[in-house]
């Protein structure tokens, strides 16, 4: 297994588990954070595959990540501030594209940085202690992250310019009634859950769901049309794979369907 300075990862069923690992800054995005989650993202692009999905969340029972690191942005310059920007913008794409399913398992805070990272997961289970915000206004800035792109699809645009504009914290269950979290758990339940899910999604076909994602991705920002349009590229694209020609058979034949992965 890949080892990183800041970041660990654990296997459980067919889930790989990455756990940013710094916390004594509450598992903020410093530098050093962000350099490691590249590097993952370049061994899992090769290697990684193998797992039908993945689960991030933090370590210690307080955060998931509590943002940025504030103290290292005091003493970048706009060069650097912006290059510390665009690097989360990539990282947070490349999460947002990979070819398995993404889930953010937010045991604690998820604030700006973090907010914007499980953002850009497929989706979010939360702990019952667990909190979001984006709020960079308290500090005179603004999501930088993508937070300003990403919540609005996920809350819709009215709940996010009230949640970016106040820089309001939310605790989980009105994450869950907004329909930022799609579950709540307990503490000792948000990895099982999670887990769980991953289960659920090996057991069907593994080229249906990486076409559905990448469709859906694609599909982001178009109009009705358009949208359509690539869903019925994706339609074609799973009906001509082996994993189809397999599930079709099976369901006829009345019989559990053995996907190839093809």
């Amino acid at each position: 297994m890949k080892q990183f300075d800041t970041l660990t990862l654990s296997v459980q069923d067919h889930a790989l588990i990455l756990t940013i690992d710094q916390p004594k800054s509450l598992n903020a995005l410093a530098r050093e954070v962000v350099n490691d989650l590249e590097a993952f993202l370049d061994w899992f692009e090769t290697t990684g595959y193998e797992y039908r999905g993945l689960v991030i969340t933090g370590a210690g029972e307080k955060s998931f990540v509590a943002g940025a690191n504030i103290v290292q942005m005091n003493s970048m310059d706009e060069a650097t501030f912006l290059a510390y920007a665009r690097q989360m913008h990539v990282v947070t794409e490349r999460f947002e594209s990979l070819q398995v399913p993404v889930i953010a398992a937010v045991n604690g805070f998820a604030l700006g940085g973090g907010c914007e990272l499980a953002l850009a997961c497929d989706f979010i289970y939360a702990s019952e202690r667990a909190s979001f915000g984006q709020p960079e206004v308290n500090l005179g800035l603004v999501p930088g992250f993508g937070g300003s792109v990403r919540l609005p699809q996920r809350v819709g645009r009215a709940m996010a310019r009230e949640l970016i504009f106040t820089g309001r914290r939310i605790k989980a269950d009105e994450a869950l009634r907004i329909g930022l979290a799609n579950r709540v758990t307990a503490p000792d339940e948000l990895l099982p859950a999670a887990i769980a899910t991953i289960a659920e999604i090996a057991a069907v076909s593994p080229t249906a769901v990486t076409i559905a994602k990448r469709a859906m991705v694609q599909m982001d920002g178009l109009d009705t049309h358009d949208a359509l349009a690539r869903e019925a590229d994706a339609f074609m694209s799973a009906f001509h794979t082996e994993d189809s020609v397999e599930g079709r058979a099976a369901f006829v034949e009345k019989r559990a369907a053995n996907f190839p992965g093809k």
